[in-house]
């Protein structure tokens, strides 16, 4: 007669409840939803309208692993949600004893002082440097799954901050959803690549305003090379406007890279639209003459006065640990983002 131990050792483990049977009821119903509720019944029912449309099975393969790791990588980032974290890039080539090695080591130290996390893309090289120098504790990794699989550096290897995508669009959308700064280092296409993205979707107003800041190694010329390609075959042809020199900075000084990312949270703390107005969160009010003259200045992009408030009543619901603080109100005509970002500079310089 067997044991009661290799009895239990045989029984089958109780069966998870499904989550469909668990939760879907929670978003069954007509009315009463909560805005997080609604929104998990739309996706739903944009999941089943892949099967009445009969959809082929490798974009449905497609959709089911992108949201997979979404929603994996979402889990991870939500505990640090209150923290501000820099993006950086920059070649998984550059040695250990390269100048541009020991500036990006530098620069993860030194932002990381200041209370910031770095994300990186886990590897060799630039990445390597700034987990090196910003501590496992402060470091993300968001690697890539290669066909020469990337393995992740010891820096950020096995710690549950480190994510692994199998898309590329994916990993893009977590570095700049989370980031309040972009850093780059010199680096191949995937850096160029990365970028022009940035800039591209903080130039068209898909992102919010943020500090994108290239850094050359000391005398380097990496960047500075880049900068003069963009004056003369960008801007001389007026393929960019004058004012999109504003989104980014070229430096070789570490220290002025740090200042940058600080330096654009001073007085600015973060920004959203509410209807027809854009609204600016600010660390603390600014003098009435700055907001007259702002009104003034920025004429050109904006529609009305520039009003200095608390918060709208739309706002109060979706982020109430910002209510407290001061904001510009004013209506912005979405198309010259160079602009927007000359005005918080200048919000940052004089308030």
């Amino acid at each position: 007669m067997p044991s009661p131990t290799a009895s239990a050792r045989r029984s089958p483990k109780p069966r998870r409840k499904s989550l469909i049977a668990d939760l879907l009821p929670r978003v069954q119903a007509e009315r009463g939803l909560t805005r997080e509720e609604s929104l998990v019944r739309e996706m739903l029912e944009t999941s089943l309208r892949l099967l009445r449309d009969e959809t082929d099975l490798r974009d449905i393969k497609l959709l089911n692993a992108a949201l997979r790791e979404l929603r994996y990588a979402f889990k991870v980032f939500a505990p640090y949600d209150g923290v501000r974290k820099v993006s950086i890039f920059g070649s998984a080539r550059t040695q250990p004893d390269a100048p541009t090695y020991r500036a990006a080591v530098d620069f993860a130290q030194r932002i990381v002082e200041q209370g910031w996390m770095v994300i990186t893309g886990a590897g060799p090289g630039i990445m390597r440097a700034c987990q090196e120098g910003a501590g496992r504790e402060q470091s993300f990794g968001v690697n890539i799954r290669l066909p020469y699989e990337q393995g992740a550096n010891e820096f950020i290897h096995n710690d549950p901050k480190l994510v692994t995508f199998r898309y590329f669009f994916t990993r893009k959308l977590m570095f700049m959803k989370e980031a309040s700064g972009v850093v780059l280092f010199p680096g191949g296409l995937g850096t160029q690549d990365e970028g022009y993205e940035a800039l591209t979707l903080v130039q068209t107003g898909k992102a919010p305003p943020l500090p994108i800041v290239f850094v050359d190694a000391p005398r380097g010329t990496y960047w500075k090379s880049w900068e003069r390609y963009v004056h003369d075959h960008l801007l001389r042809r007026q393929l960019i406007s004058t004012e999109d020199l504003s989104l980014f900075k070229v430096t070789s000084n570490v220290k002025e890279a740090v200042d940058e990312l600080t330096g654009f949270y001073r007085v600015y703390h973060s920004s959203r639209y509410v209807g027809h107005h854009l609204v600016i969160r600010l660390n603390h009010e600014l003098p009435a003459s700055l907001v007259r003259d702002l009104g003034v200045e920025f004429a050109d992009v904006t529609s009305g006065p520039i009003e200095q408030r608390d918060a709208l009543e739309e706002e109060r619901f979706g982020e109430p640990e910002l209510n407290p603080l001061p904001r510009l109100v004013f209506g912005f005509q979405r198309m010259r983002f160079g602009r927007l970002r000359q005005l918080i500079d200048r919000i940052n310089r004089d308030g």
